[in-house]
């Protein structure tokens, strides 16, 4: 018997595709399964692990993925204030001489603090689930970046209402709008030098941990980890101080005091990347505590391919 139904199904293959069929032809055949070798209708066969979000790898990536997203936009915004390292820690700052450049410390931006655990979970996204959805995840993060800064300068732009310009702080007249203005209002070519450094750097790292990785199997996780990260950091600590001090016209600073600034950075974050290894070591037994040995191995394995 046929019946002249326009219902479409969605249907499931071995190779996990959406195929979509309409009723009239499923009807026409009876719904063999002969005529669907590979197939299975989704409301008879569904395989609960197909579903998303629902098993523990995709929670899995989503929480590395969310601290990814959320560290890197915090360190953007944060970024504009520079703290002193030495006095942070309670020492003297210190007094370095580098091409010409007089009494360098370690003035770094406080989006440095937060910079570690984006590197960290790009290891262990790159770990588990390959280097295509690191390099997927950030270039999404690089256009989420550029939407916030987009915003920012539309909000920059409002007219401020007149109760809110004045405020008094301890006892201080604070004009609230050059206060927001000045901090969330970074140049272009700062916006740009860093979406650049953040994008080449992402990708550098990927490339690295892998190759690494290829050498030394699953062993070794903190060379592939620190290796990885330095190259990678190198690279991003001067091509966001090239773009942003260098080449904007609206500094005027010789190469070789950018050199010397980048190198007394680099040298800070090459530090806190090798210290930082113990917490890559107990992220990474978190997770595997989280997936269980079987399911982690079959991540593993798979992120090689």
């Amino acid at each position: 018997m046929f019946f002249d139904l326009s219902v479409n199904l969605i249907i499931f293959s071995e190779n996990a595709y959406l195929i979509r069929l309409n009723m009239n032809n499923l009807m026409n055949i009876g719904m063999n399964s002969c005529y669907f070798p590979d197939i299975r209708i989704i409301f008879k066969f569904l395989n609960p692990h197909l579903m998303t979000f629902k098993t523990k790898e995709s929670r899995l990536l989503i929480a590395l993925s969310a601290f990814f997203v959320a560290n890197t936009i915090l360190s953007e915004f944060i970024g504009v204030k520079i703290f002193s390292v030495e006095k942070s820690l309670g020492f003297t700052p210190v007094s370095i001489d580098l091409f010409g450049a007089r009494n360098l410390s370690f003035n770094m931006s406080a989006g440095s603090v937060t910079w570690p655990i984006v590197f960290i979970m790009t290891d262990i996204i790159n770990e588990y689930f390959g280097k295509k959805q690191v390099r997927f995840l950030s270039v999404m993060t690089a256009v989420l970046v550029l939407f916030l800064f987009l915003m920012t300068w539309v909000s920059i732009h409002l007219v401020p209402a007149d109760f809110w310009i004045h405020e008094k702080i301890n006892g201080q007249d604070l004009n609230m709008n050059l206060a927001f203005n000045k901090i969330f209002g970074q140049g272009m070519w700062i916006i740009f030098g860093s979406v650049t450094a953040f994008i080449l750097g992402q990708l550098l790292d990927v490339s690295i941990f892998h190759r690494i990785k290829k050498i030394t199997g699953e062993k070794a996780l903190w060379l592939r980890a620190t290796g990885s990260t330095v190259v990678s950091q190198l690279i991003d600590s001067f091509v966001v101080a090239f773009i942003a001090f260098y080449l904007n016209p609206a500094y005027d600073w010789p190469w070789q005091t950018v050199l010397a600034i980048c190198l007394v950075g680099y040298i800070y974050k090459f530090s806190v990347a090798v210290l930082l290894t113990p917490l890559l070591y107990v992220v990474h037994k978190v997770a595997d505590l989280y997936l269980g040995k079987d399911l982690s191995e079959k991540l593993l394995a798979e992120a090689q391919k």
